[in-house]
């Protein structure tokens, strides 16, 4: 008896987790417009319903296990409701992958260590933040869309740039909570603002000097990529 009602239980949290991801991607696409598609997700291993941590895309090197697109190409991202709600029926547990750049949000992700010295030191400046993704290895702010160019000009004032430093602008991606992938749970370190509306972002030069520094200051000054 007691074996059956964990079984329950478990496939009662599954169920769960996979309304909450799907309420999540129709709230990112629908209300605050941010265009979205399914990650490519983890790969099954071993028993039913166990999870591996490899990535279900095809390259068995694959650095990024289940945080990238595949099948469809970042390309397909939407905000079409439908097309949403058709995608997380089909794959309940795949991750949401967000498109970053043109109207949407870009994002300056750096290792978890440093992430959290960055918030804290921005914080203490009294800067208001956006929205913070975190995973067990990075976090991620999210800001205002920014050009390349425009990018390139604020980088080209530094001496220099930490290699752990990534940037999400136009052409790329960010994965975005409640997913899973290789790394483990991606979750909101700082959650976007309740609303009807788009939560507020701030400008990347805001930021900018902060994240420069505090991955600096992570062990091998920063320059080691950590996923």
């Amino acid at each position: 008896m007691r074996e059956i009602l964990g079984r329950r239980r478990r496939r009662r949290l599954r169920r769960t987790a996979r309304s909450a991801r799907l309420d999540a991607a129709l709230t990112c696409a629908t209300v605050w417009r941010w265009p979205l598609l399914p990650g490519v997700g983890l790969a099954t291993t071993g028993t039913r319903g166990e999870r591996g941590r490899g990535c279900a895309c095809p390259d068995p090197e694959c650095v990024v296990p289940g945080a990238h697109p595949f099948d469809p190409g970042l390309l397909a991202a939407t905000t079409d409701a439908r097309m949403v709600r058709w995608w997380w029926t089909n794959r309940p547990t795949a991750p949401l992958v967000l498109a970053t750049g043109g109207q949407a949000p870009c994002a300056l992700s750096l290792p978890a260590v440093a992430g959290a010295r960055a918030v804290a030191a921005l914080d203490a400046m009294g800067l208001r933040l956006g929205p913070v993704v975190a995973t067990p290895t990075r976090w991620s702010l999210l800001v205002a869309p920014y050009t390349l160019e425009r990018l390139g000009e604020l980088l080209h004032s530094k001496d220099w740039v930490p290699s752990s430093l990534r940037f999400h602008g136009e052409g790329g991606y960010l994965v975005l909570p409640p997913s899973e992938v290789g790394t483990g749970q991606v979750r909101w370190e700082r959650h976007p603002s309740a609303g009807p509306v788009a939560p507020w972002l701030p400008d990347v030069e805001a930021v900018l000097d902060a994240l420069v520094e505090a991955s600096t200051g992570a062990p091998g000054d920063g320059s080691r990529l950590a996923y």
